[in-house]
């Protein structure tokens, strides 16, 4: 007997899977691209190198730094120290403001013989010395006009200015007194005396009547000592761009 031959099965058929074709050209995008991104991690980041960003990048800088540390303008500080109540302390420019314009009139009396002119600021010095700084010419000006453009300069006791004003009253009207009773050359002596000295205070800040005061205050046995002085703001000043 012949040997039974079992039915040939069919294989089934599986479709062909096609390999995408990958192109040289792909390949060499990718390793660049994948070069690129390893040099860019490795690289530095760069300074802006072109005009304009240099000088946004110091403007945003400054501005950092402006924020952080405001200057301080003299023009806008508010007055620590009120000019009409707070008679126990004074700008100290304001004695030399009033000095200067003291001397440079009392010259200008000396030089002309106008002795009226003596009288008249002899006269200003007293009415403000009673009423007080409002009626004071030469300090309304300053605290008005200059202080406000300005800004207020240090503080100082009050006392040794307002002794010099006293005395420069005193000598004014006595320079007044000589010229009327005729002894015209006691009143240029007298005159041209405060004059200089005004000026002289006014130029470099030696006020003769207040080192008077205080060493007079120091005589009697009493030391000078200045009244209480409020703190100035500290000064900032930016760095430089």
């Amino acid at each position: 007997m012949s040997p039974r031959l079992s039915p040939s099965r069919p294989t089934p058929h599986r479709p062909s899977r096609s390999r995408p074709s990958v192109s040289a050209v792909q390949i060499y995008d990718v390793f660049m691209g994948a070069w690129n991104s390893r040099r860019a991690l490795k690289r530095p980041a760069r300074l802006p190198t072109s005009v304009d960003g240099i000088r946004s990048s110091s403007a945003s800088t400054s501005a950092t730094r402006q924020t952080a540390s405001d200057p301080l303008i003299l023009s806008e500080v508010k007055r620590l120290a009120d000019p009409y109540r707070d008679l126990d302390l004074i700008d100290s420019r304001a004695p030399r403001f009033n000095q200067a314009t003291i001397g440079a009139l009392a010259a200008v009396a000396v030089a002309t013989g106008w002795w009226w002119l003596l009288a008249i600021l002899a006269g200003q010095l007293l009415i403000g010395l009673t009423l007080g700084r409002r009626f004071c010419l030469p300090c309304l000006a300053y605290f008005e006009l200059v202080q406000p453009r300005f800004g207020e300069g240090r503080l100082e006791d009050a006392r040794p200015p307002r002794f010099a004003n006293l005395v420069g009253a005193f000598f004014l009207a006595a320079a007044t007194t000589a010229y009327v009773a005729g002894f015209e050359l006691l009143g240029v002596i007298l005159g041209g005396l405060v004059a200089g000295l005004a000026l002289l205070a006014a130029a470099t800040g030696f006020c003769t009547g207040c080192e008077a005061y205080k060493l007079g205050s120091a005589i009697l046995g009493r030391p000078f000592v200045s009244c209480p002085l409020p703190p100035r703001p500290r000064r900032r000043v930016t760095d430089p761009v």
